[in-house]
């Protein structure tokens, strides 16, 4: 995992740096490394719950993904994909443990910040929102997905019209 490691930090440092038409490439980049478990079985458990993801399928991605927490409980994106069929059946709660849970593992995982946001923001609480998006903008400063929801957030919180 040493390598994969390293991997990362040159690509968040890349991160940093980007033109905007770079972002979406390097987080690109990012997701496949955070992909990586290092073992074929678990790699198969993660696109099985992927694919359950896809299709709609979120109580079938709950178990795959549980499997693979259950086997990898240091690999966040078993924590990461079953938080996603968490929210997508409406349960908030379980969905924020395992974003939580995602962050522990890997803190610059900024599509478990992006999941914490979106619940926060669904739960009316606009403020807490705006800090997890700030943090998201911390590691990702050029992306101009990230900079029009703070300035969504920012004008909503100060009441102004857009």
């Amino acid at each position: 995992m040493q390598a994969q490691d390293s991997r990362l930090d040159l690509l968040f440092e890349r991160l940093q740096q980007a033109e905007p038409q770079e972002v979406e490439r390097i987080e690109g980049q990012i997701i496949t490394e955070f992909g990586k478990s290092g073992s074929p079985a678990m790699d198969l458990l993660r696109r099985r719950g992927e694919e359950a993801l896809e299709a709609g399928e979120f109580g079938i991605a709950v178990e795959h993904f549980t499997a693979l927490v259950d086997h990898a409980p240091a690999f966040a994106e078993g924590y990461h994909g079953r938080a996603t069929a968490y929210y997508n059946l409406g349960l908030y709660g379980p969905a924020i443990d395992d974003l939580r849970e995602t962050l522990v593992l890997e803190p610059r995982h900024f599509g478990a910040m992006i999941g914490v946001a979106v619940i926060l923001e669904e739960l009316e609480r606009p403020d807490d929102a705006l800090e997890v998006w700030q943090q998201v903008e911390a590691l990702m400063p050029n992306d101009p997905e990230v900079a029009e929801v703070i300035a969504r957030l920012q004008t909503q919180m100060t009441g102004e019209t857009l």
